[in-house]
């Protein structure tokens, strides 16, 4: 393939540019360059998509496909405008696009939410709707027949930034304390759902080879947190104590969930958001997908976390000091 990826120097998308150069695709990797260097192999073209001729060096080419993982919808309708040579087009939409993150076990079907009017996302409470604007574009543009939504879950694995799959076997391969306890939140029926970062970007370049079309829950095997927390002490040999605080006294003291600073990662209490962790993704394992066991994904996020250094600062979950107050609160 003459293959387009609009990015390719952050973290998912330069997996995808990775993934089709080592299976011999002429890949062109078009972005601004800030977030780092294309994948050896791969062509870097110099573009701004929040110019409205930004695009215009590699509007002409005649691509085979175009892969976006854009979150601005003004970026997507420029690019779909400007690309229709393009013979196929695929975007990497969010879970975040339904709009009800509550029940389990939904499928593609499900409503979504209002897309965005602006072509700008500038809070994280538009993301969702962004996403929704974004796919209309695309698939307005190409039709559904030369055109694939997939919609990712949380997406985990080497080099996640955002720290919510590496905390948990980082936390349990260096504990903050010298009896080796860990603080968890009383949630062991949670349900969590992360896919690897790797087999998202080679499904993504299959899907690109096939022209396969429709929408798609591209999502990890749902496991409890029970389970998630089990790998992850396997994954890093840890064998201290597990100690568990209840949501009400985590939430008197300051403790945030799902993600941020002095967080427990992928902790949600409020049954309104479980469901986004516990949704279908049968659909996209019929088309190919092929999904590595939880505990390959979080070996490799403690790998690329020790990498970057255990007591680094990171986006996500307690602080050692932190954690050690809690605990020490919890222990009267």
């Amino acid at each position: 393939m003459k293959l387009l990826v609009l990015g390719g120097t952050a973290w998912l998308g330069h997996e995808i540019a990775r993934h089709a150069v080592e299976r011999g695709h002429e890949v062109t990797c078009a972005a601004r360059g800030r977030s780092g260097a294309v994948p050896g192999g791969a062509s870097f073209v110099d573009v701004d998509r929040d110019d409205d001729a930004g695009l215009r060096r590699v509007a002409g080419g005649r691509w085979d496909a175009v892969v976006d993982v854009s979150r601005q919808p003004g970026q997507v309708r420029r690019a779909v405008r400007d690309l229709r040579n393009a013979g196929y087009y695929l975007f990497v939409s969010s879970g975040s696009a339904y709009a009800d993150q509550g029940p389990a076990g939904q499928d593609e079907d499900a409503p979504l939410l209002p897309p965005l009017d602006s072509d700008v996302m500038d809070t994280m409470e538009a993301y969702g709707p962004a996403k929704v604007a974004c796919e209309q574009a695309v698939v307005e543009a190409f039709g559904p027949a030369h055109s694939m939504i997939a919609r990712a879950g949380l997406i985990g694995g080497p080099g996640d930034g955002s720290g919510r799959t590496g905390y948990w076997p980082l936390r349990f391969a260096h504990p903050s304390n010298p009896s080796g306890s860990v603080l968890i939140p009383e949630a062991q029926d949670l349900p969590t759902q992360v896919i690897d970062v790797r087999d998202l970007a080679a499904w993504v370049v299959t899907c690109c080879q096939e022209q396969r079309s429709g929408v798609y829950n591209a999502m990890g095997h749902s496991w409890s947190f029970a389970d998630h927390i089990a790998a992850a002490r396997r994954v890093a040999r840890h064998d201290g104590p597990v100690v568990t605080a209840d949501a009400p006294w985590l939430h008197a003291r300051g403790v945030g969930e799902w993600a941020g600073p002095r967080s427990l990662p992928l902790w949600l209490s409020d049954p309104d958001w479980q469901g986004m962790n516990a949704r279908s993704n049968k659909r996209a394992l019929d088309a190919g997908l092929v999904l590595r066991p939880l505990e390959e994904t979080l070996k490799a996020a403690l790998e690329w976390e020790e990498a970057q250094g255990p007591d680094s600062p990171r986006r996500a979950g307690l602080t050692r000091d932190e954690e050690r107050e809690l605990l020490a609160a919890l222990s009267g």
